[in-house]
């Protein structure tokens, strides 16, 4: 109630120039009907100018007592009936609270307003600039990121460990192991996967190839010379090489052709053999009961918000892209698309329409609680101040208006006689 802005300085110095002058009309009058009383006796003309100056001065007497007492008791002496504002702050609350919500806060007064507002043409062509889309952008990552600090993450990483949890458990793991491997191989992914075992293999033989000769020599009997199990073994050796260079490069060569049926028998069995289905459940829960899965499903929603608001904060994250680049998509379907605009206005309306219904009164009892929360002597100051300008114009008209009557009575008066 103490904050005043720069308006309610400019308010605040017009009313004291009101002031002044009302004032000053009043201080006018009075001598003007000091010196007329004075030469009265002496000019007969003066008698209307006296009775025009006395009742302007009473005029204007009244009209500050009427002013003055809407905001305090006049010259601080307590009146009934003054600090009218200060004193009845709670009914007029409570009264400013039922015109508005019986005045404005109405399903008729809102469908009227918005009726022809056009909400979802505006909207679209407002969304279809690039530039508002990306400050729309901006209140959109504001709303979420205020989503996000407002949720109980223990309550969210609870529920989001459980519902992973409980999709994992429903999910059989033979069979889709068995979907995974038929995609493999319809993608020739596996023989992929075999080329790279065989290279694998190759170099694991060069690599011991030594280790391999000493375990023939220690196997082969004492009698056989060194020389034949050389022979014997470059011979099992470069057999084993080429075996491994021909089907490496023949795609069509039968090992190749033996391990795609073996392949694909294997992945009917994980989705038909009951024994594979239980040893796939069996190995899912082991997997599920370990500590460090455990852990990691509790770090879920850590990970999930911390990236999530990292992108939120960052412009040029594509999460900020996408939502810029949904709401531009969107603004430019509602400025082109009539039955798109229609279908928001009616939104609009019937939202606008259940708001309004199901809490104006809670309006209105905001307005009577904010108002009954005041301060009265600063209530009191603070209407004046919105209308204490204008109010100071009454006591200018009291004093103008006053005399003129005075001046007519006076002069009626005198013609009576």
């Amino acid at each position: 109630m103490n904050t005043m802005s720069t308006g309610d300085f400019e308010r605040r110095a017009g009313m004291r120039r009101m002031k002044r002058l009302a004032l000053g009309l009043l201080v006018f009058v009075t001598a003007l009907y000091l010196l007329t009383r004075w030469q009265e006796t002496h000019h007969s003309w003066v008698a209307y100018v006296r009775a025009f100056s006395e009742a302007a001065m009473v005029g204007a007497l009244a009209d500050w007592f009427a002013v003055t007492a809407l905001f305090r008791h006049p010259l601080g002496i307590p009146i009934p009936h003054t600090a009218i504002i200060p004193h009845r702050k709670d009914q007029i609350g409570r009264s400013l609270g039922e015109f508005v919500q019986t005045n404005f806060l109405t399903r008729e007064v809102l469908d009227e307003r918005l009726a022809g507002a056009n909400v979802g043409k505006r909207l679209g062509d407002w969304l279809a600039d690039e530039q508002n889309a990306a400050k729309a952008g901006e209140g959109v990552s504001d709303l979420l990121r205020g989503a996000l600090e407002v949720l109980d993450d223990r309550d969210v990483a609870s529920a989001l460990q459980s519902l992973v949890e409980r999709r994992i458990r429903a999910t059989p793991v033979a069979p889709l192991l068995g979907k995974a491997i038929d995609l493999a191989v319809e993608g020739g992914h596996h023989q992929r996967l075999l080329d790279s075992v065989l290279t694998g293999l190759g170099g694991f033989l060069d690599d011991n190839r030594a280790t391999f000769r000493e375990r023939l020599e220690h196997e082969s009997p004492w009698w056989i010379p060194e020389t034949i199990d050389d022979k014997l073994f470059a011979k099992i050796y470069g057999a084993v090489h080429s075996f491994l260079a021909d089907v490496g490069s023949d795609t069509d060569h039968e090992l190749r052709r033996s391990i795609d049926a073996r392949v694909v028998a294997f992945a009917d069995r994980l989705r038909s053999d009951p024994e594979l289905l239980a040893k796939g459940e069996e190995l899912k829960t082991e997997l599920l009961a370990h500590p460090d899965v455990r852990a990691w499903l509790a770090s879920l929603w850590g990970e999930v918000k911390r990236s999530t608001t990292v992108a939120l904060d960052d412009s040029s994250s594509e999460l900020r892209k996408r939502v810029d680049r949904s709401l531009s998509m969107l603004g430019r379907r509602l400025a082109s698309e009539p039955e798109l605009q229609s279908k928001v206005d009616d939104w609009v309306m019937r939202a606008a329409g259940h708001v309004v219904d199901h809490y104006r009164g809670e309006v209105a009892d905001l307005i009577a609680g904010t108002v009954a929360k005041w301060d009265g002597k600063a209530t009191g100051e603070r209407m004046e101040l919105q209308v204490g300008r204008d109010l100071q114009f009454i006591r200018i008209n009291g004093t103008l208006v006053g005399g003129l009557v005075g001046l007519a009575i006076y002069t009626i008066s005198r013609f009576w006689r």
